[in-house]
């Protein structure tokens, strides 16, 4: 006990005893909860004892202990300000943020980050310097070999186990073996064979659940790096029916950003933030449309595509997006962007986007202020128009009211003021109420610049004088220091960031064709809809017809059934029968919290 208590020794423990109370953070911050603490507690002793086993000595496994130390500060910011740690879709968001897109965010409070790293390096390098010194805490006794020979007894069963269970849930189409049937035959082992240990339970703990979070966006990266070649063989059997077969089409589809409903005049806002939109005569403004998740990388495959809410964590997927189904029923495809690809296969966002056929991400800037205006769309857009292919499909990704939101339109749209308009380092963290009212005006002239956007696309569809239709649905909302709460963008789990602002509008050519979408369409504009309505929406828009439509789920069709809408709020919630706490409005599930 003396050797323990030595000042260099009880450094190191006391290291370790702190960092492994992390996952217990919540505790810090009010209303926050640890779920299933005992086995985090036994996980993460083994771990302890396994590491220590395999180095025998702190100092040698000390110096992998790294990353855990500089992802420390990322990890209570994520639980005091979202109530979460560190998981596979933020490290998928850190590796798709650029330095400079960073440092726009963070603004002067960049120095605070510094500041804060400089000093956790420097207690990894004491803390390593000191198990370095010791040789107090060596592992040295027999019991080292019987405790290794121990858990090597575990792990095998556990792996085996693991390899039975991928081998039963794996997809066919992404197994050769199970399709072409030659996957030899396994068997369960019986439940006292089991280790009680799972893989995803792990990834709660701390510091070596990093490991199994790490591993998780690994596999992601390789999978979206195969998603093409895995889902090469996918079709729709999409065609066109006959009635509209012949006739010349346009169809637009545009993806906004960070957009929410209550902020479109159109649903009723105090501020004309729509003057262009409200005097189109064949707009229809869907009032009740959710998205289940305030991400973009997970909200946007949920549109694209027929992946479910409750999936939308999930990176893998079977089956293409809508534009391969367009491809299908002899539509020539576009996908045109404002945001940025991180190269091809790199985000759920651009291994869709490759389906097209043509491609192309036009934003140099991300989302910085060098970042271009949604209006660098309109030319490719009138470009498409002009192709001479008889009928397109034109997907339009713009970066609509992405912070920081006053570079996001130019100066002729800076209506209300003061706003964020010219401010070079506008701090979003901790600046808490003090950007309340610049922050809420640039929002809103960021809205009324897409406004502006929506309304010049309509109006070179008009020019074409084609049979032509647009959707526009935002990815997600935003918070805005509304009321008195303190929060702000997006990943808080609220309804202003679910709530969020949709339309469709149709050339009077479309009118003639689809009279009875049209007045469906008028009929369903205040049903509880959600962005899993979308892709069966999008394809009835064009009478594209496939095995296994529903249209219960398209709002253009006298078919359209209501349905449970999920969204992410510290677990999945039905959001119809959720309760909105506070002045943040966040969604509290009625059943899971009764």
């Amino acid at each position: 006990m003396r050797l323990l208590l030595r000042a260099g020794n009880l450094f190191v423990l006391l290291t370790y005893f702190l960092l492994s109370l992390v996952p217990f953070a919540p505790f810090l911050f009010f209303g926050q909860v640890v779920k299933n603490p005992f086995p985090i507690v036994g996980m993460e002793i083994v771990a302890w004892i396994t590491v220590w086993v395999i180095f025998k000595r702190p100092a040698w496994f000390h110096i992998f202990l790294l990353p855990a130390f500089l992802a420390l500060p990322v990890e209570l910011y994520l639980r005091a300000f979202y109530g979460q740690g560190i998981s596979t879709q933020h490290l998928a968001i850190i590796a798709e943020t650029s330095p400079k897109e960073a440092a726009e965010f963070l603004g002067g409070k960049i120095w605070v980050l510094a500041a804060v790293v400089v000093v956790v390096i420097a207690w990894w390098l004491l803390s390593w310097v000191a198990a370095w010194r010791t040789r107090d805490l060596d592992w040295t006794s027999q019991s080292r070999k019987i405790i290794f020979l121990l858990l090597a007894v575990g792990f095998l069963p556990w792996i085996y186990d693991q390899q039975i269970g991928v081998r039963l849930i794996r997809p066919p189409t992404l197994d050769p073996a199970l399709a072409t049937g030659t996957t030899p035959t396994l068997h369960k082992l019986p439940p006292w064979a089991r280790v009680p240990f799972e893989m995803e339970q792990f990834g709660n703990t701390w510091p070596f659940g990093l490991i199994a979070t790490a591993y998780d966006y690994g596999r992601a990266r390789q999978y979206l790096a195969n998603f093409a070649r895995n889902n090469h063989s996918f079709v729709f059997n999409a065609h066109q029916s006959a009635a509209t077969a012949e006739m010349p089409q346009i169809v637009v589809m545009v993806i906004g950003e960070s957009s929410r409903a209550d902020r479109w005049s159109l649903n009723g806002y105090a501020r004309e933030t729509n003057p262009l939109l409200k005097n189109e005569p064949n707009i229809v403004s869907l009032s009740n449309i959710i998205t289940p998740i305030s991400a973009t990388r997970v909200s946007v495959p949920v549109i694209v595509s027929r992946k479910s809410a409750r999936d939308s964590l999930e990176f893998t997927f079977p089956e293409k997006s809508f534009i391969s189904a367009y491809k299908e029923a002899g539509f020539k495809t576009y996908w045109l962007s404002n945001q940025m690809s991180y190269g091809q296969n790199d985000t759920p966002v651009s291994v869709f986007a490759q389906e097209a056929d043509v491609v192309q991400f036009m934003n140099l800037g991300a989302f910085t202020d060098s970042a271009s205006f949604d209006q660098i769309l309109l030319d490719p857009l009138k470009r498409a128009i002009a192709d001479p292919a008889r009928k397109k499909l034109i997907v339009l990704h713009s970066l609509g009211s992405h912070w920081n939101y006053s570079r996001r339109y130019p100066g002729t749209f800076d209506k209300w003021q003061p706003s964020l308009f010219g401010v070079t380092i506008p701090s979003y963290p901790g600046s808490g109420l003090k950007l309340k009212f610049p922050l809420n005006n640039s929002y809103d002239n960021s809205i009324r610049y897409t406004d502006w956007f929506l309304s010049n696309v309509i109006n070179t569809l008009k020019q074409s004088q084609q049979l032509a239709s647009m959707m526009y649905v935002s990815d997600h909302g935003e918070l805005l220091y509304d009321g008195t709460c303190n929060l702000a963008l997006h990943g808080h789990n609220t309804q202003y960031e679910f709530h969020i602002p949709a339309i469709v509008w149709y050339s009077n050519l479309y009118e003639t064709a689809y009279a009875d979408k049209v007045i469906q369409l008028k009929k369903n504009k205040d049903a509880r809809l959600s962005t899993e309505n979308v892709f069966q929406t999008l394809l009835d828009m064009a009478d594209i017809r496939y095995p296994t439509e529903q249209l219960e789920w398209s709002f253009l069709s006298k078919k359209l059934q209501e349905h449970t809408r999920y969204v992410y709020s510290n677990g999945w919630a039905d959001y119809d029968n959720s309760t909105f706490k506070g002045d943040c409005r966040e969604v509290v599930d009625n059943v899971r919290h009764s």
